[in-house]
């Protein structure tokens, strides 16, 4: 939406069916990204155009009357205008509805939030707490779940992943357990229908390589819930590029170096899936991330490059972890704040901490710290569930899914436990709201030094 565009304000009815209604203070009103109030009825069917864009990160708009009369501009700046409380009045209508239905919209009762996530592009907004204005802390059930339905890994137990510089977090060298059954991953998936929006589909191997690959996918999306995953790549077939391309909404292929990385990536950019390359960030390979940033030289076609923190876990070694004071962190952070690029530039929220502290140009209202018990989970092959997965080693916050539901790992005490951390680190910071004091596991990989980084 843009400045100046005409349209038409929707009414009561016709939001209510697609949003359904909710109460505060006794006052009902439609949870939008910003709340439709019956106060605002009376504007209903009537014509506006956009005056101004008062939030840009929300798509929060002001309107003014085509007419000039100014009395009811001044009415209507008195309430926020969100782009589902409007319709064009001229234009692609049709086209613009079947997108917007499309939109998957879920309401957080409990939180007093609205979400808004589109299947097709992967694009997600969160609101504010309707409230409060304050940006919600957790969410009542996972937005997206990590799903680790791989317990073995081929491509790991051959020793590739150490000979290419990536050091498993999983411990796939030397841990083989089964993967996860079909009828265990269902009961995943009938617990989330209607709450999660995404799966993020791994675990200890290539999701490509489970031997019930095809039927995971379908099921996801029979129920709505779109999959994603990463691989090496090791075992791409034509056949996996073509289930990626019906039923996935991004793929990524970890970056290993090696001629199965380039094909696999090749194979998916060809066939039109969305392809990410995943980047394990270290003292061995940041050299080479600084160079190909400069020479711009990732595979062309990908959609973006996500860096992802080493973390001493699995195979993962201590000597490997980047400090915040080698210099060449501080290089890193500079191209990524000083560049634009031809593809996108991602990070795991590991990182939220060294983004904030190395770069200027970042907005933090683009950054989202650890999701970790507020809006993820992680689940493992034998059906334990964690709120990340960094911890599917030690198991300190586990809980067991073959004696409890998702809803009662997320609502237990273990996971409060977890939570504690990001309401209690780092006292006394002014940046602590933006990081919430970085990873809770492994607090060697947070890329700070202030003082305050240690008082948890």
């Amino acid at each position: 939406m843009k400045v100046g565009q005409k349209y038409k304000v929707r009414s009561w009815d016709d939001m209510e069916r697609e949003f359904g209604t909710a109460q505060t203070g006794g006052e009902t009103y439609i949870p939008c990204l910003a709340f439709f109030v019956k106060d605002m009825c009376r504007f209903c069917g009537k014509e506006y155009r956009i005056k101004a864009i008062y939030d840009p990160v929300n798509n929060i708009y002001d309107l003014e009357t085509i007419t000039g009369d100014e009395d009811e501009n001044r009415e209507l700046l008195y309430f926020c205008w969100d782009e589902v409380m409007l319709i064009p009045i001229a234009g692609k209508l049709e086209i613009m509805i079947k997108e917007r239905r499309k939109m998957y919209r879920y309401y957080d009762k409990k939180n007093n939030f609205v979400e808004t996530f589109n299947p097709e592009t992967g694009f997600y907004i969160r609101s504010d707490d309707l409230t409060t204005g304050k940006e919600p802390f957790m969410r009542n059930f996972p937005a997206l779940l990590d799903i680790g339905v791989m317990g073995h890994c081929v491509h790991g137990a051959s020793g590739l992943c150490i000979q290419s510089g990536v050091q498993c977090y999983q411990n796939g060298l030397h841990t083989q357990e089964p993967n996860m059954s079909l009828e265990n991953f269902k009961r995943i998936v009938n617990e989330c229908k209607g709450k999660t929006f995404q799966f993020a589909l791994g675990g200890r191997g290539d999701v490509d390589q489970h031997e019930n690959f095809e039927e995971i996918l379908k099921y996801c999306c029979s129920q709505g819930i779109v999959p994603n995953f990463t691989s090496s790549g090791l075992g791409f077939n034509e056949k996996i590029v073509s289930l990626c391309k019906e039923y996935c909404g991004a793929v990524a292929i970890s970056w290993y170096r090696s001629e199965y990385t380039g094909k696999a990536i090749d194979m998916l950019v060809s066939a039109g899936v969305t392809t990410n390359i995943h980047y394990v960030l270290g003292r061995n390979s940041i050299d080479e991330a600084i160079e190909h940033l400069q020479q711009e030289d990732f595979p062309d076609g990908i959609n973006a490059v996500i860096f992802l923190l080493h973390k001493p876990v699995g195979l993962g070694t201590q000597a490997n972890v980047l400090s915040p004071d080698d210099e060449r962190v501080k290089e890193f952070f500079s191209l990524i704040d000083k560049h634009d690029y031809k593809f996108q530039i991602g990070f795991d929220s590991c990182s939220v901490p060294g983004l904030l502290n190395f770069t200027e140009e970042i907005l933090n209202s683009t950054l989202e710290p650890c999701e970790g018990a507020r809006f993820s989970g992680y689940i493992t092959s034998d059906m334990k569930m964690l709120p990340c997965s960094f911890d599917n080693q030690e198991l300190k916050w586990a809980v067991d899914l073959n004696e409890h539901t998702i809803q009662e790992a997320w609502d237990s005490d273990v996971f409060d436990d977890f939570r504690s951390h990001f309401k209690n680190s780092c006292r006394g910071c002014s940046r602590q709201c933006d990081c919430l004091g970085g990873c809770p596991i492994r607090r060697e990989i947070v890329l700070c030094t202030k003082e305050e980084k240690d008082l948890c």
